[in-house]
Formats: C-alpha cells, structure tokens, sequence
C-alpha cells in the first residue's frame, strides 16, 4: 500500500513540476503579394518568423488579437520574428497591400511528460521477479542432512605418582627393586663346547709328542 502511495505521489508531483515542451521556431514567408502559409498553429513560448521574398516591402499588423502586433517595413530579404506568450486566434494583414491576409492560432504551452512514470512499472516487474524467485525456491528439494555422529577417543590414562609416606626418623633409604634376570643355558651349546674343549686339547697333546 505504501509503494501504490508512493508512485501516485511521484506522478503528481512530475506533472505539476513538469517544465514545457521545447519552444519551436516556426516560417512565414511573404512571397508573391502573399503570406505563405496563410493558417498556422502554434503553442505559447512557440517563436513565427516572417522573411520578405518580394521586391515590394511587407509587414505584418494585426487586425483582430489577445496582443496587438506590429512590425517594422521589411525590405526583400528581412525578416521579423514574434515569441508568442498569450494563446488565442491572432488575424493580421500587410498594411501597404491588404490583400495579404492570414491567421495564426496560438495554444497553450504543452508540457513534457514526466520521466518518473515509468517508475510504478519497474516496481511492479521487481515483485514479479521476487515472487518467482521464492517460488523456485519452494519447489526445489531440501537435501536431509546425515545426523553428525561424534567419536570421541579415550582419553590416555596417565599414571599419577604416589607421595611417599613420611619418614619416621633416621636416613631414608630408597629401595628399588632391581629386575631379577634367569639365564638358562642351551645343552647342546654344553655339548658343543665340551667337544672343543676336547679337540683343542687333543691337539695340544699331538703337538707336545712331536716336539720331543
């Protein structure tokens, strides 16, 4: 409601602000005893120029008008011009030759259209696009989201120490339990090294029997 309020607002304000339309500068010629074009329509703020093409002088006098009108004697090849600025039905002659007779009607000034309506219809599409695009959104599928499951690793144990007890009195002695190791022999290494020991000691008798 408020944006209809708004452009009804903005309309009324670009008429009433709205400047005129471009004046225009409009000919008259005076040729051959004659004013060429002998009817003419035009707006306030609207400019007539009239150009002499005879080689007699013509002027221009009104002889019926809201504003009376009168210019100088044009030789061949001057010219007058008149800005308009009352509306009405102007009727004037050539006061040496008043044979030479037109009308000129004046009307109001036209204003310009104002720029500013086009701006409803823009809005209007920009809702449309809007709507459409919240439709498209409602009628595209919602992708379900997997429940996100936490792992959690335990955490590691670590081994508080124990305050030792208070001492009672005398030297404190730590005790620390050394490991104890239990070595177990193979018996073929027994074996193995008794036949060495056997062999080598044979041979040394060998030897001593050869030397003597």
């Amino acid at each position: 409601m408020r944006l209809v309020l708004a452009a009804l607002l903005a309309m009324f304000g670009a008429f009433a602000l709205a400047p005129p339309a471009q004046a225009a500068t409009q000919a008259v010629m005076m040729q051959s005893y004659a004013f060429s074009p002998s009817t003419l329509t035009v707006h306030v703020g609207d400019t007539v120029t009239w150009t002499n093409h005879d080689q007699a002088p013509h002027d221009v006098t009104t002889t019926s008008a809201p504003v009376a009108i009168k210019s100088p004697m044009l030789s061949t090849g001057q010219s007058f011009s008149y800005t308009f600025t009352t509306a009405g039905s102007y009727s004037y002659y050539c006061s040496i030759h008043p044979d030479m007779r037109a009308t000129l009607t004046v009307l109001p000034a036209v204003a310009s259209a104002p720029a500013v309506a086009s701006a409803p219809k823009a809005t209007a599409q920009q809702k449309q696009a809007t709507a459409a695009r919240s439709s498209a959104a409602q009628q595209q599928p919602v992708a379900r989201q997997q429940p996100a499951i936490a792992t959690s690793m335990p955490a590691a144990v670590v081994p508080t120490e124990e305050s030792a007890p208070p001492s009672t009195g005398g030297n404190v002695v730590a005790a620390s339990a050394a490991p104890t190791t239990t070595t177990t022999f193979d018996p073929k290494l027994i074996v193995a090294g008794v036949a060495a020991a056997v062999a080598v000691l044979c041979l040394l008798l060998v030897g001593s029997r050869r030397e003597t």
